[in-house]
C-alpha cells in the first residue's frame, strides 16, 4: 500500500498533467501562473522541508532551494543563462533535488523545526533578502531540527555560470567541511590553468 505522502504526490502529479499550468514567455522560458520562471526538473514539493531533505538523501542527493520573485531580472538571467548550460543542469539533476520558493508567496510550508507558515514568512525567517537566492541543505544533515543545522551553503543573488557551478561542486565534493569557498574556487581555477584550460569566469 502506498504511504499517504506518496499517494498525495501521485495525485498531485496526475493533477499537474491535467492542467496547463505553464506558459512560455517572450524569451521562450517556461513561466507559471505565479509569474516565476520554471524548469521541468524542479521538484513538485509539499514544502515540508525536513521531508524534502530526507527524500533527496534517499536518492543520494542534496536539497537545493531557490528563492525567486515575479519580475526579477536576475532570476530570469539564472534561467536564461545558467540553466541553458547542460553542464550545469546535468550536474544539478545528478546531485540535487530542487525546490522553488516565491519571495512573496502564500503557499503553506513546514520548516525543519516543524513550524508551519506561509512561504513569504519562511523566507523572512530564513533571512533571504535577495532574489535569486540559492540555499543548499546537505544530505548528511537529514533529521536536522532547524534551517541553520541543515544549511551548508548559500548563494545570495545571481552568480555567473562558472561561479554558480563551482558553488554546487563545492558542496558535492564535501570540501565545504574543509575550506572556504574562495579557496576552493582558487584551487579549481589554478588546476584548470595548469591543464591549459582558460576558465570562462565572466561569461
Amino acid at each position: 500500500m502506498l504511504h499517504s505522502r506518496h499517494f498525495l504526490m501521485a495525485l498531485a502529479a496526475i493533477w499537474a498533467l491535467a492542467l496547463p499550468v505553464h506558459g512560455a514567455g517572450d524569451d521562450g522560458l517556461l513561466i507559471s501562473d505565479d509569474g516565476l520562471h520554471k524548469q521541468t526538473w524542479f521538484h513538485d514539493s509539499f514544502l515540508e522541508f525536513g521531508d524534502d531533505l530526507a527524500e533527496a538523501a534517499e536518492q543520494g542527493k542534496h536539497l537545493m532551494v531557490i528563492i525567486e520573485q515575479d519580475g526579477c531580472p536576475y532570476c530570469r538571467e539564472l534561467h536564461r543563462v545558467n540553466f541553458a548550460k547542460p553542464e550545469i543542469t546535468d550536474f544539478i539533476q545528478e546531485h540535487y533535488v530542487v525546490v522553488q520558493l516565491d519571495l512573496y508567496g502564500s503557499r503553506g510550508t513546514v520548516d525543519f523545526d516543524g513550524e508551519e507558515m506561509e512561504e513569504r514568512d519562511l523566507v523572512l525567517k530564513w533571512g533571504a533578502q535577495f532574489t535569486p537566492t540559492t540555499i543548499i541543505f546537505a544530505a548528511a544533515n537529514t533529521g536536522a531540527k532547524s534551517r541553520a543545522e541543515a544549511e551548508v551553503f548559500r548563494l545570495p543573488g545571481y552568480l555567473r555560470p562558472f561561479h554558480y557551478l563551482t558553488s554546487l561542486e563545492y558542496v558535492v565534493s564535501g570540501e565545504y567541511r574543509n575550506m572556504d569557498f574562495q579557496r576552493f574556487l582558487g584551487v579549481k581555477v589554478k588546476d584548470l590553468l595548469e591543464r591549459g584550460i582558460q576558465p570562462e569566469i565572466w561569461e
